[in-house]
């Protein structure tokens, strides 16, 4: 058995600490913590101001990242305006691993963000912003950084560029990585050493791991463990899913031609406009906000956190207003399971397009509120059987208690394999190869893709 499967094997087999143990550890890293968050009005905010030209939202430095307008032209008109985050540097989420007794381990962090609903949450070894790691903050730099670039970097397995959410993020793009080492490594007291079995078993409690960890956790490459308990037929169609790139619906080559083509059915465009010309949103003392208050508004806030680079600080973020959706229909074809994906645009999105699970619904949409029927459909009959069901965090460095509900929903026959033009089946594999690109899988996606190994 490989490394990799090994580390997927056991909840606890080989594991250097038990889930009971990192349990243990998780509360007193949570007691020594002394975080505090508080919402201020925007004239707190330290080093931030509104531009008396365009009215958008940036830092004194220039750096980290300024709240602008995005305008949206739909057939030459406008359709659409709200105000978007832009931060065009290139950050690196990163993951460190090692064998201990043939048993792969991930270095995960115990990190605060002020977002976060429950202040800490578990995150890769590495998440840190181009502006952080060059410490234009004035901070200390990230620990183990340097084993991700610089001389001492370790063995590559994992340098993709993927993006982020394209509905509050303009052109957001990160680095994420999973590097090697062999050596002897000092563990900080906000770090631990976690199996591939261990981290997905803890996917399925509410908002304990966070969106950086499960992207970067779904481009690292995936081996089925071995397990010698029968399993049931969804079980089966899962493995089936993972072990046979053979057995598809559709080719690898008409995946990407049904890809290609939609995007090119995307007859809009996108760009940034000045904060202030955004019409509908009005900026009051502590938010700026739509006038019927549905979909997010902007805030600022004070954060105190003994344990990062930089101990107090303020910031703006991006308030959702309600919780989201996103759910992978899965059905089982000739014994494979196969993942309804969906084509999605998105307005901030390098390529306008992604793959996305089969329901997005961002917070303040309904189900009865979406345009595309089949869709609508599904939602209001709720059929099929749910196999994963958890609430879990956005990133928590630019959103304020960003909630997604994330489902896999195992469905048959009431489900047809001829589906509308934006959908495809396709197999986890088919996916999982993608995912040595950048730009196929949403964010949603590729958080979706890691609760589903927990499944296996």
């Amino acid at each position: 058995m490989t490394a990799l499967a090994s580390s997927a094997a056991g909840t606890d087999d080989g594991a250097l600490m038990t889930t009971a143990e990192f349990h243990g550890w998780w509360a007193e890293r949570l007691a020594a913590g002394r975080f505090d968050v508080r919402r201020i009005p925007f004239s707190a905010l330290d080093d931030w101001s509104f531009h008396p030209d365009t009215g958008n939202l940036g830092h004194a430095s220039g750096r980290f990242f300024t709240i602008e307008g995005l305008r949206v032209r739909d057939g030459g008109a406008d359709t659409w305006a709200q105000p978007i985050i832009n931060q065009p540097e290139i950050g690196v989420l990163g993951i460190v691993v090692k064998r201990f007794d043939g048993v792969l381990h991930c270095l995960m962090q115990a990190k605060m963000e002020p977002g976060n609903v429950n202040t800490l949450q578990i995150s890769p070894t590495v998440q840190a912003t181009r502006s952080n790691y060059t410490r234009v903050h004035r901070g200390a730099r990230p620990p183990y950084l340097d084993l991700f670039m610089g001389e001492r970097r370790g063995k590559v397995l994992v340098d993709v560029l993927q993006s982020e959410q394209g509905a509050w993020f303009w052109r957001k793009r990160n680095r994420n990585m999973v590097v090697e080492v062999t050596g002897d490594l000092p563990v900080l007291e906000d770090f631990a050493w976690l199996t591939l079995a261990q981290i997905r078993e803890l996917t399925r409690i509410e908002n304990l791991v966070n969106m950086d960890a499960r992207t970067v956790l779904s481009c690292l490459p995936f081996e089925t463990p071995e397990r010698p308990e029968p399993r049931d037929a969804f079980g089966e169609a899962l493995l089936r899913s993972y072990r046979r790139p053979q057995d598809t619906l559709h080719t690898a080559g008409e995946a990407l031609s049904w890809f290609t083509e939609a995007k090119t059915r995307c007859d809009w465009t996108a760009r940034l406009v000045p904060l202030d010309s955004v019409k509908g949103w009005e900026r009051g003392e502590y938010e700026l906000s739509e006038r019927d208050g549905r979909l997010f508004e902007i805030i600022a806030v004070e954060v105190a956190a003994r344990t990062r680079e930089v101990t107090r600080w303020t910031q703006p973020l991006l308030h959702p207003c309600g919780q989201g959706r996103a759910v992978f229909l899965a059905r089982p074809v000739d014994g494979v399971l196969h993942l309804l994906v969906q084509a999605r645009p998105e307005y901030g999105l390098v390529d306008l397009v992604e793959m996305a699970p089969t329901v997005h619904l961002p917070p303040g949409v309904e189900p009865q509120d979406v345009e595309d029927t089949f869709l609508r459909d599904i939602l209001l009959s709720e059929t099929g059987v749910t196999r994963y069901d958890t609430v879990l965090s956005e990133e928590g460095g630019r959103f304020y208690r960003a909630l997604t509900r994330y489902q896999i929903v195992e469905v048959g026959d009431e489900i047809p394999i001829d589906v509308p033009p934006n959908f495809r089946w396709m197999t986890v594999r088919q996916l999982l190869d993608l995912l040595h690109h950048g730009h196929y899988l949403n964010i949603e996606a590729r958080s979706l893709l890691a609760c589903l190994h927990s499944l296996c």
